[in-house]
Formats: C-alpha cells, structure tokens, sequence
C-alpha cells in the first residue's frame, strides 16, 4: 500500500459477469471473517448512502523551524471580564533540526520508509508523566497501539479504522470498530476485520460503505495479497438486524476487482462510496497513478461483484504523484445541509479529493461532474486537485467524508499522524489518533472553498466558560489569560487591527508564507498576532496559533492563518515545523479563529473553517496544571483589539461496548 516501486507482475485473477461466483450478492456463498463461508438473509431499510472509511500511512514530517532575532515583549494588563497575570520576558529557543538519514526496516516490517525519518538531536529522555499527558481527552483514539471510515446504521455512528494490534507502529492491520450515539462517546468493540485470506493476508486496508436500497450494507475494502498486491474487496454484515454490525462476511468470490493492464499492482487502492446513476447503475472510483499523473479510475456496477470499468479516467493531475483516499461527493450551493452521494443535477457542486502520497496532505477541488462522460472538471484549473487547496495545513492526512442522515449533514474525519520519535510512541504504547469530527459544507460567500467546522456535538462537552471583551494588545505585546489548566480549551476569538496602524503600515512586494517565514518571532508591520496555546509560565515553550496581514503594494490586505510548532517543545526529536496558508477575508469581517486544545493535539480553524490547521505538539514544561494561555502582538505598527469566549473542556471515557448480546464472547476489561 505504502510502496511506491513499480513492478510489471499482475496478479494471476480475473473478473468474468458470467462467473457463477458472481451471482446477486445475497445468493453466492461468502466466508465468514476468520470462520467457515455461510450465506445471510436480506433486509428492507429506507434508502440512505453512507461512507465507511479507513485511513492509513504512517509518516513523520521534518521542517527545520527558524526563529526571528525580535523578542515580544510583555505587557501587564487589567481586564474588567477577566484576570490577567504577569509573565516575564520571553526566552526563545532555538532547538537543532538536523535530520538523520532515514533507517531502513524492509517490506518485513510492514512500515513504509516515509515513516522512518528520525529528527535531528538525541533522544528526548521521556518519562511516563510527561508521554501520559499526551493522550488526547475527548479526540478518539484506539485503547492502545496504532491506528489509523464511519456511517450511520439503525441509531448508530460506527468507526471502522485501520488498527495494529500488536504494536504503536504500522504493521499488522486488521479494522478496529467502534460505535457511538453523538461522535463524541465512543464504545470499542471486537475487531470487525482480520488479514485471514489470502486477498488480504498482508492487511485489510481502506475501504468505504454504501447502504443499498433495500438495506442491503456493502463494504469494499482494499486487501494487500499474499504477494502485496492490492485488490478490491466485497463484505457485508453476518446479520443486518445487529444494530452493532459486530460480524462481517467476506465474500468468497473475492477480489472483485484486480489492477488493469498499465496500472502497477501497488497502485491500485481505497474504493469510494457507491453513486447511484440515472441509468441504475452504481458507480465507484479509486486511486492510482501513470507514471507521475495521480487519477481516480471509475467503475460501473449492478450487483457489485461484476464490473465494467468506464473509458475515461474520473480525473487526473500531471505530476502529483499516487492518489490514495480518494473521495468524490456533492454539495449544494443554496443549503447548509449536506447532500446523499447520488445527490447530482442543478444547483450542485461536485467536490474531488485526493490524499497525496508523495506529499502526505489531502488536497480538494470544485467543479462539475458529467455523468454521461463519467468525468469531474475542476471550476478553475489554476487551483485543481494536488495544488490548490488543502482541507488542512497541517498534520491531517487520509481523509473522508460521509453522509449523515440523522443530521442532514455532511461530516469529515482526517487521521492525525505522531510527529515524534517511534522511540516515544513504543514507549507510551500507543499512537495517532482521529481529529474531531467537521461538518462541510459549500462556502456561499466565497464560491471558491468549503468551510469546515466541529460537529455540534463537540459543544457539549464545554464548562466553565470565561469571557474576555475589547483587550486591547500593543505591538510587541504579551496578555496572559487566567483559564485554568489549560490543557483541554475551546477558544472562540475576534480581531480588530487598529485602523490608523493599517494607514500607516508599508506597502510591500515581498510575498509572505507561514511555512518559510520566522513563525511568531518574525515581525511584521500588521502581524503577528493571535494566541500562544500550551505555553508555559517562563514561556520558554509555547505554541503561537495567529493572523498575519500583509499589505501590498496596491494598498491591498492578504491576511495568513499560521501555526508555529518551533519552541513547541524542549524536546529535540519533534517536528517544529511552521504551519499555515492564506485565508479569504471579506469586506466587513473581522478575523476570527476557533481553537481546540486536546493535550498533545491542536485543531486551529480561522474565518467560519476557510481555513485549517492542525497540529501535534509535544512540550516537556508546559503540561498538566503548568500549561497556560496567553495573547500575543508582535506587529510594529499596529494594536490589536481581541474579544474572546473560553471554555474548559470535559473528558470522554471511551470504553468497551459490552450490553450487546451480538458481541458473543467480548467481556468487558
């Protein structure tokens, strides 16, 4: 799944529509996950398309941080809304980001090369106190080990997840499942999928679901063979009538689909959710590439155990490399509401997304899909899949959408990698997790992006909120928060540049970019400024999430949403890289930001969800009840005026699913 050699074997299977094997799906025979083939019996439910979705790859990002020479100085304030404490002046750091040569662990090992980078430095001497604060208090995540799709059934928000159970480390896949009632309360339950036949034995990979008409659940998967191969697969519920969906078949005509000729046996992988065609037929598209051209190849099929696949790629990018995790699905452009995946015709959108494996981010476009031509164009080229826009500039990798009817909306879920040593994650026993669950939905206002934002469902789990009105930050200016422990927050903020700073400020050719500028030390005449999360008293480690506004030469505004990782941590073993992208801001509105701190995981999300960060950060000073919130101005020539609502935000137990009398033989621990 990970390797990106190219070989000219295909595999020694093929697909015929007149195989008896591939009969209606409910009338073949199939085997049981790990057990003898046994048929099922079919259910009636009403029509709903869902996506299940599963996401892999394990990879550590490097980007060495470079500090600025100015230091921010600080500014003791009163607020009548709320306490302000006194802070000293800021210690910058300035930590080694030499990177070693990659170490090589072979096919054997099951991790790709891409997740063995190792960060410049020695080893961090971690201790248990510092890698238990870590774990993440309302973000799912598996009760230990590595990690890496959801839909809605019968009341039930399930979560099918590439897991290894054997270890904090990519290797031995199988699917994880667990189920919840709001997204937030998860329960685990015994694993849905085993590597246990021989389209699979090498792992069950990414799939995704589709609820038929009749209610009938079908799951395609990709399974890496006994070869490593990749092939698609067909399983569905044992019994429709489990609320649960604790046991899977797979069927024994598996695989259903095999790489065609000029497509690489390791190239070919992650089936989407079926959409329903004018003509009655059901498609699907899946990732692959052609030499350096990343495309999404579309098939056709009625009872999908046969398949015909279409003439014409959905899409394709030169020089982009393989596409895996590709996801294809509508919006409206009228509604706030999210649309079923069939959904199609006027006053829709198609949305095209793709997980760039050279790249390691999730890349999205616009535009218009011809159903008739089975082909996807983006509305503007200049902006198309793998160089435009991005769901998240940050740590936020094999993404996927589904449909929720319960809400009527569309929600995304992205895996959120580990970006410190393996070392560490062996040692704390687990790794990765999942980012909260976003609503998406078309941005009317723009007509350009979508907008993503936390499920409300998150909302619910805030308490004890404090709210600070019109502080007033000077230029080169530090405002300490009094929140509490600030280890778990939801912050809501707005902005206001003081109008006179705007006036006076330069104009400037000189283009701006998060990633290559000097993070928050850098100064600017209109930036930056924002919020310094996860920082400690001395504020020797601090993790800025901020606005900077450039103004250019025609007198124009361009304003960056960023997030600084480079004195994160002490630790020198971490990425400290700078995060961050341009964000749309129109007449008439301020800046705004929302912040979800979750221990070692930070979510940034700035204009309504134009534009998103997120980042994994591990400090050794600034945990537990030492963790603190400050404001920050390091602009020259401008105040900055901020109003802002916290709250502090509760834990979510996850536990064992054990009152299910379908789970059989799992007790609770």
């Amino acid at each position: 799944m990970f390797s990106n050699t190219r070989t000219k074997q295909f595999l020694p299977v093929s697909y015929d529509p007149d195989d008896s094997s591939k009969a209606p799906l409910l009338n073949g025979s199939s085997h049981h996950v790990g057990d003898e083939p046994h048929g099922r019996r079919p259910r009636k439910e009403l029509l709903v398309f869902v996506s299940g979705f599963l996401m892999f790859a394990l990879f550590v990002a490097f980007i060495g941080a470079n500090n600025g020479s100015n230091d921010i100085h600080v500014q003791n304030n009163a607020n009548a809304n709320g306490s302000i404490l006194s802070s000293p002046k800021i210690e910058k750091t300035t930590p080694s980001e030499t990177l070693r040569p990659p170490t090589s662990r072979g096919v054997s090992a099951g991790v790709s090369e891409k997740a063995n980078r190792i960060f410049g430095g020695e080893a961090y001497p971690w201790d248990n106190k510092v890698l238990s604060w870590q774990r993440t208090a309302f973000h799912f995540q598996p009760e230990k080990n590595w990690m890496n799709g959801p839909l809605f059934y019968k009341g039930w928000y399930h979560f099918f997840y590439q897991y290894n159970p054997n270890g904090a480390m990519w290797g031995d896949i199988v699917w994880g499942h667990a189920v919840s009632k709001d997204l937030i309360h998860w329960f685990h339950l015994p694993l849905a999928m085993v590597a246990d036949q021989w389209y699979d034995s090498n792992g069950v990979w990414t799939g995704s679901a589709t609820i038929l008409p009749d209610g009938q659940i079908i799951m395609l998967y990709t399974g890496s063979t006994n070869v490593s191969a990749q092939v698609q697969n067909l399983a569905y519920p044992e019994d429709p009538s489990d609320p649960l969906l604790v046991n899977w078949v797979k069927y024994e005509g598996n695989p259903v689909l095999v790489p065609p000729p000029g497509i690489d046996v390791k190239d070919f992988r992650d089936p989407t959710t079926a959409w329903y065609t004018s003509e009655g037929k059901w498609r699907i598209t899946l990732g692959s590439k052609i030499n350096k051209t990343g495309i999404s190849l579309v098939y056709e099929t009625e009872d999908f155990k046969s398949y015909k696949q279409l003439d014409e790629v959905l899409h394709g990018v030169p020089n982009t490399g393989m596409w895996e995790c590709v996801d294809f699905y509508p919006v409206s452009l009228t509604s706030e509401n999210g649309l079923e995946t069939s959904a199609n015709g006027l006053g829709v959108k198609h949305v095209l997304k793709t997980s760039l494996d050279d790249d390691k981010i999730d890349s999205y476009a616009l535009g218009t899909y011809d159903e008739k031509a089975g082909t996807w164009v983006p509305d503007d080229p200049r902006i198309d899949v793998g160089i435009g826009i991005r769901y998240d500039y940050g740590i936020f990798y094999a993404s996927k959408t589904f449909y929720d009817p319960n809400k009527k909306r569309r929600v995304l879920w992205g895996w959120i990698k580990e970006s410190d040593s393996e070392a560490a994650d062996l040692q704390k026993g687990w790794a990765s997790l999942q980012g909260v669950p976003r609503t998406v939905m078309f941005d009317k206002k723009t007509g350009t992006n979508l907008l993503q934002w936390p499920v409300e469902e998150v909302d619910s789990l805030r308490f004890s909120s404090k709210e600070f009105n019109r502080v007033e930050v000077t230029a080169g200016s530090v405002v300490p928060l009094q929140v509490g422990i600030a280890s778990q927050l939801d912050i809501v903020a707005e902005f206001e540049l003081d109008q006179k700073g705007l006036e006076r400020a330069a104009e400037s050719n000189v283009e701006f970019s998060c990633s290559a500028s000097g993070g928050s030390a850098e100064r600017g005449a209109l930036g930056p400024f924002g919020l310094l999360v996860l920082a400690d008293e001395s504020l020797i480690e601090q993790t800025p999430v901020y606005f900077y506004v450039a103004k250019g030469a025609n007198g124009t505004l361009k304003t960056f949403f960023c997030t600084d990782q480079s004195r994160s941590s002490k630790a020198t073993d971490v990425n400290k890289e700078i995060y961050g992208n341009y964000v749309p801001v129109l007449e008439g509105e301020k800046l705004s930001l929302r912040i979800l701190v979750d221990h070692s995981v930070v979510e940034g999300f700035a204009q309504g969800g134009r534009t998103c960060i997120t980042s994994r950060v591990y400090p050794t000073k600034a945990i537990y009840g030492d963790a603190r919130l400050f404001l920050f101005n390091n602009a020259t020539e401008s105040k900055v005026t901020t109003s802002l609502k916290i709250w502090e935000m509760k834990s979510v137990p996850m536990k064992p699913y054990v009152n299910n009398p379908f789970v059989g033989k799992y007790k609770q621990k």
